[in-house]
C-alpha cells in the first residue's frame, strides 16, 4: 500500500552505508493540524533506501513537501526474543513551495515531482498480458 502526507520539512540526515549493498537515509517532517480548535503538530521520520537516498537533496529545510511512503514492517528474532520494527519507506517526494529561495515558487504553486519509484510504484503499469 502508499500513503501520502504533506508537512514540512525540519531535518536531513546523512547517508548511512549499512553494509557493503545497503544503504539508508533519514528525514523529519513536521505535520500540523488544527482539531476541533486545538493545534496539534506531529514530528514523523522517513527513510529512504537504495538509490532513493538522493530523493531529499534537492530540498531544504523549512520547504513544504509531499511524500509518498509505503509502511513496511520487520520481525527481528535474537536469543529467544522477539522484536518489531516499523519504517516508513520514502519513494517519492513532490516540492510544494520554498521558503525564501531564489526560485520564488509559493505554497500555492506546484512544482515537479523530484523523483518516482520505478517498477512497484502504484502508478506502474501491468503489462502482463492476462
Amino acid at each position: 500500500m502508499s500513503y501520502e502526507l504533506t508537512g514540512k520539512l525540519v531535518a536531513k540526515y546523512d547517508t548511512v552505508q549499512k553494509s557493503a549493498t545497503f544503504k539508508t537515509r533519514e528525514f523529519a517532517v513536521e505535520k500540523t493540524e488544527d482539531i476541533g480548535g486545538r493545534t496539534i503538530t506531529n514530528y514523523v521520520k522517513f527513510q529512504t533506501v537504495q538509490d532513493k537516498v538522493s530523493i531529499i537533496d534537492r530540498v531544504n529545510v523549512g520547504d513544504e513537501i509531499k511524500i509518498y511512503f509505503n509502511i513496511k514492517g520487520t520481525k527481528w528474532e535474537k536469543e529467544g526474543k522477539v522484536n518489531y520494527f516499523t519504517n516508513l519507506d520514502a519513494w517519492r517526494i513532490e516540492q510544494l513551495g520554498q521558503t525564501g529561495g531564489s526560485k520564488g515558487v509559493t505554497d500555492t504553486e506546484y512544482m515537479e515531482p523530484l523523483d518516482t519509484f520505478s517498477a512497484t510504484s502504484p502508478d506502474a503499469i501491468d503489462d502482463l498480458p492476462f
